[in-house]
């Protein structure tokens, strides 16, 4: 006997989540991989032209977002020597809507440095030096592409790996250590399935709120999920919102052509390179009163009611639009051009550009809904078909509401009604339908 007494618990031994395997994750994606249109399906060899394409755009961009712009992009630009070749006028043009666009010229920069080579580099440390390409999209492709035992750490593998390890450190300071341990599960065979497949997880189960734990392979081994935490990770550092900025934007739409005038943006810098009308400076105390000395034309301006608000990373916009009708023999100014309407869709214009467009061809003056706290109704995506199609012809003349209508002739009483009420009253045949009133008459027969 060891002297216990025979009715104390029986110690239970302390034990740890077990470690994360590869080969775990692995099951699962076999079993639920996505099928995606830049991913390889089984027994493919995967194209590094899609895949880089496809990495390049899904930077801070969702699927679905990135799904059409993928398909029309590979019709315009079939391969990487296409794309290199191509003006850049075309592939800004091509990028338009999908936002951050120094990535579209960094893009074409990069093709053309592939096209020179002759091909991709197959490795991360080769891959690292053409343009645009970071750490990130260097192992996504070096493992994806070619099979090298490669991290490749995303927003979703982020997520992913600070809950499978419960890591303290605030984003983005624990990115090194998410890298190092992300790094050690990277298995020898299939590291490229192994990176969609945390990709995939990050995706589907693991999200970020109310992740589905019971359906995910590394659920033993996930430390945040023992410790019931696992919606409180990654942590992260407050983001401050940088100050609103104002400015006025001006739409001048040519008669004859309804040409708009348009310029291209500096090179660097925000929206570089893309197309825009006019526009001020974007200050926080910028003064629409004023906003007529930054028109760039003598004309007759009128302002639009309501203002076009949109939000980018570091600071929200509000912009207020003038639109005026110039002469088709007016002078086009230095450094504009003047676009027809119907080959606006040709443009590179960003998604801001064609909301102030679309405001100035059909102005909506804000509602009080709309000046709620909460996202304003202005900053809804704007269809492109109204803006970018050709004007209609203007209609005839408008005929007369109302047509004169016969008076109706006495309605007869017809044979003896049913018993169900059914044809009791039969209407004149040469009565017009639009003279025939619904309902039951004022007055029955006795």
């Amino acid at each position: 006997m060891d002297g216990r007494s025979p009715h104390a618990p029986v110690p239970v031994p302390h034990t740890t989540p077990s470690d994360p395997t590869a080969t775990d994750l692995l099951t699962w994606y076999d079993r639920h991989r996505r099928v995606l249109p830049w991913r390889a399906l089984p027994g493919e060899v995967p194209d590094p032209y899609r895949v880089w394409l496809s990495e390049v755009m899904l930077q801070q961009t969702t699927i679905a977002a990135v799904k059409p712009y993928f398909h029309a992009f590979l019709a315009r630009f079939p391969t990487v020597d296409a794309l290199a070749a191509a003006p850049e006028e075309a592939v800004m043009s091509a990028w338009a809507g999908l936002g951050y666009y120094s990535r579209a010229r960094n893009l074409h920069a990069c093709a053309k440095a592939v096209a020179a080579a002759g091909a991709f580099p197959d490795t991360a440390a080769g891959l690292r030096k053409l343009p645009g390409i970071g750490a990130y999209t260097a192992g996504a492709v070096a493992a994806i592409a070619f099979d090298r035992p490669e991290a490749a750490v995303d927003g979703n593998v982020e997520r992913v790996m600070t809950r499978l390890f419960a890591i303290e450190t605030a984003l983005p300071a624990a990115r090194p250590e998410i890298r190092t341990v992300t790094q050690a599960l990277v298995p020898a065979v299939r590291p490229g399935d192994f990176a969609q497949a945390v990709m995939d997880l990050g995706a589907t189960i693991c999200t970020p709120k109310r992740p589905a734990c019971a359906l995910c392979p590394w659920m033993a081994p996930c430390r945040a999920r023992a410790l019931g935490l696992q919606e409180t990770f990654p942590r992260k550092v407050r983001a401050v919102k940088g100050a609103l900025r104002r400015g006025a934007a001006f739409v001048a739409i040519r008669s004859g052509d309804e040409a708009v005038l348009l310029r291209t943006r500096p090179p660097e810098g925000l929206l570089g390179a893309m197309a825009e009308p006019p526009m001020s400076p974007w200050e926080p105390d910028y003064d629409p009163a004023q906003a007529l000395l930054d028109a760039p034309l003598d004309a007759r301006w009128k302002r639009l009611p309501g203002l076009v608000r949109h939000g980018f990373t570091h600071f929200p916009l509000e912009l207020t639009v003038f639109v005026a009708r110039v002469a088709l023999s007016t002078p086009t100014p230095s450094g504009m051009r003047f676009t027809p309407r119907r080959d606006l869709e040709t443009e590179p214009l960003p998604g801001v550009m064609k909301k102030v467009l679309a405001h100035a061809f059909d102005p909506k003056p804000e509602t009080a809904k709309a000046a709620k706290p909460g996202r304003p109704k202005a900053m809804r995506a704007v269809a492109d078909t109204p803006l970018f199609a050709e004007p209609e012809p203007e209609a005839p003349a408008e005929q007369p509401r109302f047509r004169p209508v016969p008076k109706p002739a006495p309605r007869v009483i017809a044979t003896p009604p049913h018993e169900d009420g059914e044809g009791l009253f039969e209407e004149p045949a040469d009565v017009p339908p639009a003279a025939r009133k619904r309902g039951r008459p004022k007055t029955r027969p006795r």
